[in-house]
């Protein structure tokens, strides 16, 4: 199957020109979506030769900028020496046809840069089915602008068996053949998907969990790493982290929780890819709770804030609190300028979410106080209560000594030890799943779970206020 230059699009180390139309977005939002396109490009490794931008009160059909500005951008391509034009904006098929013929140069979109970083970064099986869906469905309803094969198939055509026959359009056989390959890709997927939901589903009822989410490069491997053994990898760069990578984290007292480190969030991710990685969010989605990681220096941290907390209710990663890390405080003096007045960003943050935790992975500031946060939704809701446990169960013993509060020991002349202790909701229903045989208070164990936490009571932290309520600096 021909794909024509937008096939296999590889823009590495060429010359571009990144354009921008700007409709209605503020000039600070536009500045923001210029900036982050110029570091896709990077990521992507394209060297960005210049920028054009335009005012539009809404699009031009045939080419999305005017006609002068086609002109001005041809003009700009072959002075600069460029290879390829890269819009902030997304393009209609048609749109993208009458640019390459207008400038002689490959145009792609933002979308289809955000998909070609991707392809280049997929390591696991997942990671590459994922992208490989996502690159079709994106490229399936572009076929007729893109593709210059559509001519009358012509009888005795090697088209294989089951094509209706002489004079059925090219166009339709394509369409067939990336039907049947979506859907032999989808099969491959959903059984990984399956043996992995299975997997982090598994790791929930055994372990608490936390992700780590966040927009990307705001510093979520490094936070993974300082938190953890580490191996995640780190560097200041989009889309630095693809996988999901999962340590334990040493809560202290004999307590850990798994932490997950996921791929990071950008302003309008194609939704092709939302959707394909979804099951890469899974960690996120099923997690006990979510730690939002955002760079606080960064001047577009209200739009990036705002980006994260769309795309995880977007995935169903609702039913959990969220905490607000904002991260990098000790880069605030350095990105800030000083006819700007006074830098206030740290204090309105805190104004609007005063549970919000500022910390830096860099200096482990506040980190500390985030394990002791951490720990406590572990816990549960703390209640004061007797086990009494045989001598012979030294694992559940053991247990309650090292990860409980005992504040008084009994020895009974029956063989068993009464300890007084301060413990969590979560802490003692998982004693009883791991095996644990106790009295609670006298009473049966799950008697006891329940005369502590009522049914009315046990329905976990409430969330975290809606994120509309989070907008800073409007």
């Amino acid at each position: 199957m021909e794909t024509g230059r937008h096939g296999e699009i590889d823009i590495r180390a060429e010359p571009a020109v990144l354009v921008g139309v700007r409709l209605r977005d503020a000039d600070d939002e536009a500045d923001a979506s210029m900036a982050e396109l110029a570091a896709l490009a990077e990521t992507a490794g394209v060297r960005v030769a210049g920028t054009l931008e335009q005012r539009r009160v809404a699009p031009r059909g045939k080419t999305y900028i005017g006609k002068g500005k086609v002109e001005e951008l041809a003009a700009m391509c072959r002075e600069l020496g460029a290879k390829v034009v890269i819009f902030d904006n997304e393009l209609a098929p048609s749109q993208i046809q009458e640019l390459e013929k207008e400038l002689s140069v490959k145009v792609i979109d933002r979308s289809e840069l955000i998909l070609d970083i991707f392809a280049n970064r997929a390591t696991t099986k997942q990671a590459q089915l994922q992208v490989e869906i996502a690159q079709l469905e994106y490229t399936a309803p572009r076929l007729r602008a893109m593709w210059s094969h559509l001519g009358q198939v012509t009888g005795g055509a090697p088209v294989g068996v089951g094509t209706r026959g002489p004079g059925e359009q090219q166009l339709e056989i394509d369409r067939r053949i990336v039907k049947a390959k979506l859907d032999k890709l989808r099969r491959e997927l959903s059984e990984i998907e399956a043996r992995r939901s299975r997997e982090v589903l598994q790791r929930r009822e055994e372990h608490f969990t936390a992700a780590l989410v966040g927009y990307t490069n705001a510093g979520k491997s490094s936070l993974f790493n300082r938190l953890t053994r580490g191996g995640a990898y780190a560097a200041d760069k989009l889309f630095a982290t693809l996988g999901t990578r999962v340590e334990q984290w040493n809560l202290g007292g004999g307590n850990s929780a798994m932490l997950s480190d996921t791929v990071g969030f950008v302003q309008r991710l194609p939704h092709h890819l939302v959707a394909s990685f979804r099951a890469t969010l899974e960690d996120a989605i099923a997690s006990h709770v979510v730690l939002i990681v955002l760079d606080v220096a960064d001047r577009s941290a209200p739009m990036q804030f705002e980006t994260v907390a769309s795309v995880l209710d977007e995935i169903g990663a609702t039913g959990q609190p969220r905490i607000l890390l904002l991260n990098k405080v000790d880069r605030l003096a350095e990105t800030w300028l000083p006819e700007d007045g006074p830098d206030r960003r740290l204090e309105e943050w805190m104004a609007r979410v005063p549970d919000a935790m500022p910390i830096s992975a860099l200096t482990g500031q506040g980190l500390e106080e985030l394990g002791a946060r951490v720990l406590a939704l572990m816990r549960g809701d703390t209640r004061t209560c007797v086990l009494s446990v045989a001598l012979s169960d030294g694992r559940t013993v053991d247990f309650i000594e090292k990860r409980v509060a005992v504040r008084d020991r009994k020895w009974t002349e029956d063989g068993r030890v009464e300890l007084t202790v301060d413990i969590g909701r979560r802490q003692l229903e998982q004693l009883l799943s791991g095996g644990g045989r106790m009295l609670v208070d006298g009473l049966p164990a799950h008697e006891g779970l329940q005369a502590l936490w009522p049914p009315a009571s046990r329905s976990g932290p409430a969330r975290a206020r809606p994120h509309d309520s989070f907008a800073v600096g409007e």
